[in-house]
């Protein structure tokens, strides 16, 4: 697959999940924001609760949730670290990480706190 066909499927996929997460009530903070660490797919506001989410799209769920590993777990919490300086609670701010798995059908489906920092 090619590097540009990834890249639109993966915007399709992010595109998915914040429909997914508006759906539930869920006010979108940003979309692929970038620390000192790296990007951060997707970052809303749900109940009081910032939630820090990666975007995993693949043709199936199993192998889309498969695919974040520790290198990148770490990334995303050093990246949320820094999100969390810009909030008047900083680090003590209400959070969670969730994984959004999209599958080659457009299915999503969400892991709440899926990276325990």
């Amino acid at each position: 697959m090619s590097g540009l066909v990834s890249h639109l499927k993966g915007l399709s996929g992010e595109a998915s999940v914040e429909g997914f997460y508006r759906r539930r009530g869920a006010d979108v903070v940003a979309r692929r924001w970038r620390g000192r660490a790296g990007e951060i797919d997707l970052i809303v506001e749900e109940g009081g609760c910032i939630v820090f989410v990666e975007v995993k799209t693949s043709r199936t769920i199993k192998r889309a949730l498969s695919a974040l590993g520790l290198r990148q777990q770490k990334r995303l919490i050093a990246s949320a670290s820094d999100f969390l300086q810009s909030q008047p609670k900083g680090s003590l701010s209400n959070m969670r990480f969730d994984v959004a798995a999209v599958d080659g059908q457009g299915r999503v489906e969400i892991v709440e706190n899926a990276v325990m920092a």
